[in-house]
């Protein structure tokens, strides 16, 4: 089915189709699949060129990482791909290998054989189906909605601390230094600096033409796929280099050949041992994969305008590393670099990803031996531009802006990111973040509420300028009444009540109140019985169904009384005019209510206090 010319024309996330619940949750695919057409499939055929040429050094560097045989670095990068593409719920999202998982993978698993060895990789496909299954428990049992404790301010840190350690990984190939293996963000910079009359000039030539080349043509010519004349030109460049650049350029290291073969069968080892020896691993390395893969999801949605099923992203991971158990693939989850280059490369659906993959098999059959003509120095440029690209300084400025609180879960996900790790910055953002709103939610706003004499409607406004009754306060909780706020607003209706001993008579005004728990209810009847005693009285104004139900329910309306809440503000004050005392009203000088006119006091008469177009 294709859409509609004008529809292709439109940002992805405007184009809808209605699809049973079903159909979304088991073949989500069906979802993108009829805005593929020429104009999507050329910006993916584009985006997935480019991903499939930066998985070939990456794939092998990943897997020697992870102590597997360089090939399954490759095959990691095929399937998997491929079935997260069509079962997952983002568009830009890339599984396959990364540093997080191969690193935390190899070091589960060397306790309990040698790296590289053969029980070692059967180890490894055994846990990586082990994980798929956990994950897909997982999607299917619906917790996908974890995601939504990542805020948006914790996205951004990670985003912004996760690019600047994708540049820092490519510090070595960028400027020529030797650093030691998992050399730490502070380690590599540092070294850059002291070691700067060390830089290769050839290496860093190549690097900086490349990058050069990548920003003059996204900016000058934005038509072309500006990460891929970038590489070409740096491979260009290394040759001429190597021709004509004497001794010196043959410092200058390429990729390399790779093995030209498609993923072999495998089977993990379905042993009641094997799955005993390795469940607290798989358990640590699903989470992990998880939070890397929904935190990317995540991040890459907020720049796409995207929205992403947490459930659905669960559900195909799962599945990728189900399926890739079998061929030869070691746990895949979502990888940042590539999902950001993929993005930045423009593109426009999940097919990206999976011509990504096929062409990756094909790369890898046909062409594989030409890797050796492209530069690592060349992947670091192209590299250090998505890197730059992937850092939102739009939004950062408007944290900064937002307050202090923001600002904080910003910093502290983007320092521990960059100083600690992926996972430990996430879950860091996401407790800061649960902090910070549990703290504003145990304070909900108690706000004294008058009568704008001022105006013909006299309608209720929080000015401390105006009078009050010297009978009656009116106050509007904004906020949950639940066990955590509830000694605050207590505190807050004693510090009101010391201020004006005489208003033993309160109205609160419940619009504001969208949830309530029975603490909250049991305040809310002690306070009814509390005015009662001092010779006043509790009403509640627009009160919400949900609110009046738990009321109910746990039966203290029928302390409160059910002819205290009111719908409306006219019924409401004319109910409780007449209760109040007379005699106060005769010497009151405020006069701030209609009723306190004279003749109304002298005749005892009852009418509303507020016409009944009155809004708080």
């Amino acid at each position: 089915m294709r859409l509609p010319t004008a529809l292709q024309t439109m940002p992805l996330t405007h184009a809808t189709f209605r699809l049973p619940a079903s159909a979304r949750r088991f073949l989500p695919f069906l979802l993108w699949w009829p805005m593929v057409g020429r104009a999507t499939l050329k910006h993916d055929l584009i985006a997935g060129l480019t991903g499939a040429i930066v998985v070939l050094p990456q794939g092998v560097a990943f897997a020697t990482i992870a102590g597997m045989p360089p090939e399954y670095g490759l095959y990691a990068g095929m399937l998997p791909a491929v079935i997260a593409a069509l079962f997952g719920s983002s568009w830009h999202l890339v599984s396959g290998p990364t540093t997080a998982a191969s690193i935390v993978l190899f070091s589960v698993l060397s306790p309990h054989a040698e790296p590289g060895s053969a029980a070692f990789v059967q180890n490894a496909l055994t846990l990586t189906f082990m994980v798929g299954a956990i994950q897909l428990g997982l999607g299917l049992a619906r917790l996908g909605a974890l995601i939504n404790f990542i805020s948006h301010s914790v996205v951004i840190g990670f985003t912004a601390g996760a690019a600047i350690l994708i540049a820092t990984s490519q510090v070595k190939h960028f400027f020529g230094i030797e650093l030691p293996r998992g050399s730490s963000f502070a380690d590599s910079w540092g070294a850059v600096i002291a070691r700067a009359a060390e830089i290769d000039p050839y290496i860093f030539g190549v690097a900086g033409f490349t990058l050069g080349l990548g920003v003059l043509t996204q900016r000058l010519a934005k038509r072309l796929p500006y990460m891929i004349v970038a590489m070409l030109g740096g491979s260009l460049l290394s040759v001429a280099l190597k021709a004509f650049g004497g001794p010196g350029a043959a410092s200058i290291s390429t990729v390399g050949a790779l093995p030209g073969a498609l993923p072999p069968l495998s089977s993990p080892q379905f042993t009641l041992g094997a799955f005993q020896d390795l469940a607290t691993a798989a358990l640590a390395v699903s989470l992990l994969a998880l939070t890397e893969a929904v935190s990317i999801a995540r991040a890459l949605a907020v720049r796409s305008g995207q929205h992403i099923d947490g459930n659905q992203e669960l559900v195909g991971q799962g599945l990728s590393n189900l399926f890739g158990s079998f061929f030869s693939s070691y746990v895949a989850t979502g990888s940042f670099n590539r999902s950001g280059l993929n993005y930045a490369a423009g593109a426009k659906t999940p097919m990206a990803s999976i011509l990504a993959s096929l062409l990756l098999v094909a790369i890898v059959l046909l062409v594989a031996p030409l890797a050796a003509y492209l530069p690592n120095a060349a992947m670091a440029g192209v590299l250090f531009l998505v890197a730059w690209g992937l850092i939102d300084f739009h939004h950062i400025r408007q944290i900064l802006r937002a307050g202090h609180e923001e600002t904080i879960i910003f910093g502290a996900t983007f320092l521990a990111t960059l100083l600690h790790n992926l996972e430990m910055a996430i879950l860091l953002g996401v407790f800061l973040s649960l902090g910070f709103y549990l703290s504003r939610t145990s304070r909900p706003r108690v706000l004294s509420r008058v009568p704008d004499s001022r105006g013909e409607r006299r309608k209720f406004v929080s000015d401390p300028a105006l009078p009050e009754c010297p009978q009656l306060k009116i106050v509007r909780i904004d906020g949950s009444l639940f066990f955590g706020a509830v000694s605050h607003v207590q505190e807050q209706l004693r510090a009101l009540e010391a201020e004006q001993p005489g208003q033993k008579h309160l109205v609160i005004v419940a619009s504001g109140i969208n949830f309530i728990d029975l603490a909250g209810a049991e305040f809310l009847a002690q306070e009814a019985r509390l005015r009662r005693a001092a010779g006043g009285d509790l009403w509640l104004i627009r009160v919400k169904p949900q609110v009046r139900e738990t009321l109910e329910n746990g039966g203290y309306l029928d302390y409160i009384g059910a002819d205290h809440l009111f719908e409306g503000k006219s019924e409401a004050f004319a109910h409780i005019y007449a209760r109040l005392d007379r005699e106060v009203c005769r010497r009151c000088d405020k006069r701030i209510f209609r009723e306190c006119a004279a003749p109304a006091i002298q005749t005892r008469t009852v009418v509303p206090l507020l016409p009944a177009a009155a809004h708080s």
